[in-house]
């Protein structure tokens, strides 16, 4: 599989640790220096924000994908190659879905989670077949793997389908995981 694009979820929050903001801009760095195409929620705030800047600033192509109603609330970076502007999340995920090879997930909150949990969906049920990572940095996510094992041994999730998230310590990690493919 050759990787193009890559979706990258997270926070639209910045958060309290300062390890966050630099993990990002890495990501954001990897992802431009690979020569793929960033695609992501299209906010100037927060991890988000970070994200798209440090592609933007290392030659990056960005794509953005923002709602209507959040163009004020997450504020739209103006600086991206691409900016889709939509008319509600469900189209949103649509559309960053459809312009991606990968999905990778860092810390992030409700929204992020919702997005991961939908690509992982929609590759349980056989929509698509791109790989999503995770990136438990710090320990972020250590609970919610922690879940899904437990979910397997439940027998409420295949091993098969568990097997869909890779998780990776670092952003380096995710990248270097995608690009081996």
């Amino acid at each position: 599989m050759t990787i193009s694009s890559v979706c990258v979820f997270l926070g639209s929050a910045r958060g309290t640790d300062a390890a966050l903001t630099i993990a990002t801009q890495e990501l954001g760095r990897a992802i431009a220096q690979r020569g793929w195409t960033l695609v992501y929620g299209g906010a100037s705030v927060g991890l988000m924000g970070v994200l798209a800047d440090a592609a933007i600033a290392a030659g990056g192509q960005v794509h953005g994908v923002i709602p209507a109603e959040m163009m004020e609330r997450e504020i739209a970076h103006p600086k991206l190659t691409r900016l889709d502007i939509v008319s509600s999340m469900a189209q949103r995920k649509e559309v960053m879905f459809a312009a991606s090879d990968a999905f990778i997930t860092l810390p992030g909150g409700f929204g992020t989670l919702d997005e991961l949990f939908e690509a992982l969906t929609g590759a349980l049920l056989g929509y698509h077949a791109r790989p999503c990572v995770l990136v438990d940095l710090g320990g972020y996510y250590r609970d919610l793997v922690r879940f899904l094992d437990g979910a397997v041994g439940w027998g409420l999730l295949r091993p098969q389908y568990r097997a869909l998230l890779e998780v990776v310590g670092t952003p380096a990690d995710a990248v270097n995981l995608l690009a081996d493919r």
